[in-house]
């Protein structure tokens, strides 16, 4: 159970991790302040801050953001009345305002906030050491942090920084490198696993049979091309795999080619269950190549392969309407880890490169809350020429994420029941 843990923590933070790290990249170069990186959700374990940008680790390995200028609505919200402290600069700005009650400035000027402009003509107003009968305005440096009330110290995010001030382009591609990061991923791990398994399977019509199957039983053997199924011709294993799917039950014509000469073979492919009903299957593999390149070049088969199966079942969910058991949360990763521990580091690393497939394409669905929801109201603006009102997209990504919420519910609890109450 320790193992399934802490191999749990790791691919879920390297995925996490990753798919941040696109959207904090592309947002730094587009000149978007990037206000906190963080890696897990809740409490604050740790923090630091570099560069403009505050770093955190927090207490659940669930999750984690990107705080972008702009774009949080968690942002800590001078009020009136709120009590904070100040800390001047060289320049004779405020460089700190502390918020937080746990928190102690030394030679702090305390201040009860009457007004405040952070974002355009930055300066905080207010009553100094509560004197009532002194009203105090003070400048506020453009680069001054805000320390929020979890202790959390963080840079203020004036208008020029924010992320509506880059340029349209510029936002379509922060939006999209998280996703972009998560494909890269899966490329780099799979490329791995073809080059630690030692040998990957081709894309040829070259067959390994199976002991016992429906082909070693009708008399396919290991090495056979298979040039033909049931009259199409089959060039490649993904040609096979289409044809004889789409088979089950049914009497199949089968021409092999061996040693040069062409055979023929009868045979009717058992019925098995698969993403889109019933599939036919004969017990065959594809052949195997120890090629480096090739091996190399599994990160960008695999990957494709993947993709296409992906998109293929999400098709079928949006024609034959959709099932919470076609999703799976982090209680399903969590069950699928702990199997993948089982059988090794080249298991794992598999599921990994899968996952991260799966999260850049789900990510890129077009649904608010979501990078593809995001991207598609970037579209949208370059449409129409003109961003939407803050207030209609805060609504869309609000309903968006509040759907997203109940779907995780849903998911986690089927979950829950699927693997631990079976």
């Amino acid at each position: 159970m320790i193992q399934t843990i802490i191999t749990f923590i790791i691919v879920f933070g390297i995925l996490v991790i990753v798919h941040e790290f696109g959207h904090f990249y592309f947002a730094k170069k587009s000149g978007i302040l990037v206000r906190e990186f963080s890696i897990g959700m809740g409490p604050k374990i740790y923090s630091y801050s570099k560069n403009a940008t505050t770093y955190t680790l927090r207490i659940l390995p669930v999750g984690g953001y990107v705080r972008m200028a702009g774009l949080e609505d968690s942002d800590e919200e001078l009020k009136p009345g709120m009590p904070v402290s100040l800390i001047t600069g060289k320049n004779g700005k405020i460089a700190t305002i502390n918020t937080s009650h746990d928190t102690t400035l030394l030679n702090g000027i305390p201040l009860e906030v009457t007004k405040s402009d952070l974002e355009n003509e930055l300066w905080i107003e207010g009553y100094e050491n509560g004197d009532e009968e002194s009203l105090k305005r003070f400048e506020v440096d453009h680069d001054a942090s805000i320390i929020e009330s979890d202790g959390t110290k963080v840079r203020i995010a004036p208008k020029d920084v924010q992320f509506q001030s880059a340029k349209l382009w510029q936002r379509i591609l922060t939006n999209f490198a998280g996703p972009m990061n998560n494909f890269i991923l899966a490329i780099i791990v799979f490329a791995l696993v073809g080059i630690l398994q030692g040998a990957v399977p081709t894309n040829s019509n070259q067959i390994t049979v199976i002991s016992d199957s429906v082909a070693a039983k009708a008399g396919l053997k290991t090495n056979d091309r298979i040039v033909s199924v049931a009259g199409q011709t089959t060039k490649s294993w993904s040609d096979l795999q289409d044809t004889i799917s789409s088979r089950p039950k049914q009497k199949t014509k089968i021409t092999v080619n061996r040693h040069g000469k062409k055979v023929t073979y009868n045979l009717t492919p058992k019925s098995v269950k698969g993403n889109e009903g019933q599939v036919g299957q004969i017990g065959i593999e594809s052949s195997m190549t120890r090629n480096l390149g090739a091996r190399i070049m599994y990160g960008f088969t695999e990957t494709w392969k993947l993709t296409t199966m992906i998109f293929t079942l999400l098709g079928h969910m949006v024609t034959h309407g959709i099932s919470v058991n076609d999703f799976g949360g982090p209680v399903a990763i969590y069950a699928q880890t702990s199997e993948a521990a089982k059988m090794g580091f080249i298991s794992v690393l598999t599921m990994l490169a899968y996952l991260s497939l799966n999260l850049g394409i789900v990510n890129l669905i077009p649904i608010p809350a979501l990078d593809g929801g995001k991207i598609l109201l970037n579209f949208i603006e370059g449409i129409r020429r003109k961003p939407l009102k803050p207030e209609t997209e805060g609504i869309i990504t609000l309903i968006g994420f509040g759907l997203l919420m109940l779907l995780m519910i849903l998911v986690t609890w089927n979950d829950i029941q699927r693997y631990f109450f079976k």
